[in-house]
């Protein structure tokens, strides 16, 4: 197997598919691997490269291999679809991966470390435990407005609902409603606390990450969007400029140009969803007080919202704000805003 350069690997669960070829692009290997041979299948091969989707478990095979001396790069699958013979099958796919991997205009995914996805898993955790506590609000309403029960909206009218079906010193609800309410209270306190928690492990991340606290340095951009800026995007060298960084996150209009006539939608809305939501409702907030900052900034977007929705304005202010990203994550440098 020394005359291989090039393999794509499919990755799964359980079997794998590798796809080798020589030097002059010739077929030389095609195999099966069960999950427990695939390390031991690389490290009887001289190095190569080695070429991935950047799908599910596609990081730490990236990390594995590496540290097996080949050359690893991930790919979009999306990037990749586009090599497939015919019908889709493991050995089908990873000829496609091997095929796009050599290709000169191919874009690749850095390698994500172990504390990177960590950090992001911490980010999704609490995402969904803030979409879980939602649900439990929104039923905990719904049930006691059965009886006639209705409070405010927010924090404090929660807090009420919460005391009264803990308190059974009352009578406007049955024993049985109160019994049936009160795991959905205990896990509502429950999920805040560990929404907390979470909460303060970020917090103290971007305190000793000097990245993150230089993105905090930009108006919109707090330590929860910093720390999650700087663990997805661990090179910013891959951009060449910082609209393309504002493309990749999905924050340029779609297009639909032909012959000559430019055509431009609602935005793409490709990328990380997270991280685009969290630039938009950064830039809700800087709209909030646009008129009284002194800035280029501040003008432009007071500007903007004379002629513009208030909902345009702040994706337009994201995509300034990504930009922004770019320049202070590849100049590390803080950023400076300058003066009207």
């Amino acid at each position: 197997m020394s005359e291989i350069t090039t393999i794509g690997l499919d990755i799964a669960k359980h079997v794998f598919q590798v796809h080798g070829v020589d030097g002059c692009g010739v077929a030389a290997l095609r195999r099966k691997l069960r999950r427990s041979e695939v390390l031991s299948f690389f490290q009887g091969i001289d190095p190569c490269l080695v070429g991935l989707e950047a799908c599910a478990t596609g990081h730490y095979w990236a990390r594995e291999l590496i540290a097996l001396g080949h050359e690893v790069r991930l790919m979009p699958p999306t990037y990749v679809k586009p090599y497939v013979k015919r019908q889709k099958n493991d050995a089908a796919d990873a000829e496609a991966i091997c095929e796009a991997v050599t290709r000169p205009t191919m874009r690749f995914v850095p390698v994500k470390s172990e504390e990177q996805q960590g950090l992001l898993m911490l980010h999704r955790t609490c995402e969904l435990l803030i979409r879980q506590r939602t649900m439990l609000i929104n039923a905990l309403r719904a049930h006691l407005a059965e009886f006639g029960i209705v409070m405010r909206q927010g924090k404090a009218g929660v807090d009420l609902l919460i005391a009264l079906v803990e308190d059974d010193e009352h009578d406007l609800l049955p024993a049985m409603a109160r019994e049936a309410l009160l795991p959905l209270t205990a896990q509502l306190e429950d999920g805040r606390a560990r929404i907390a928690s979470i909460d303060r492990r970020i917090h103290a991340w971007h305190r000793s990450n000097e990245q993150s606290r230089r993105l905090e340095t930009i108006p919109g951009i707090g330590p929860i969007t910093a720390s999650a800026l700087v663990a997805t995007i661990s090179d910013p060298s891959l951009f060449a400029s910082g609209r393309q960084l504002a493309a990749w996150l999905g924050l340029v209009p779609r297009q639909n140009s032909s012959g000559g006539k430019e055509r431009l939608g609602r935005i793409t809305k490709k990328g990380d969803p997270y991280l685009r939501r969290l630039l938009v409702v950064g830039a809700h907030a800087v709209l909030r007080y646009a008129r009284r900052m002194p800035t280029r900034t501040g003008l432009w977007a007071s500007a903007l919202l004379a002629r513009r929705s208030y909902k345009l304005a702040a994706v337009a202010l994201a995509n300034k704000m990504a930009r922004i990203v770019w320049a202070v994550m590849s100049r590390n440098e803080d950023y400076r805003p300058q003066a009207a």
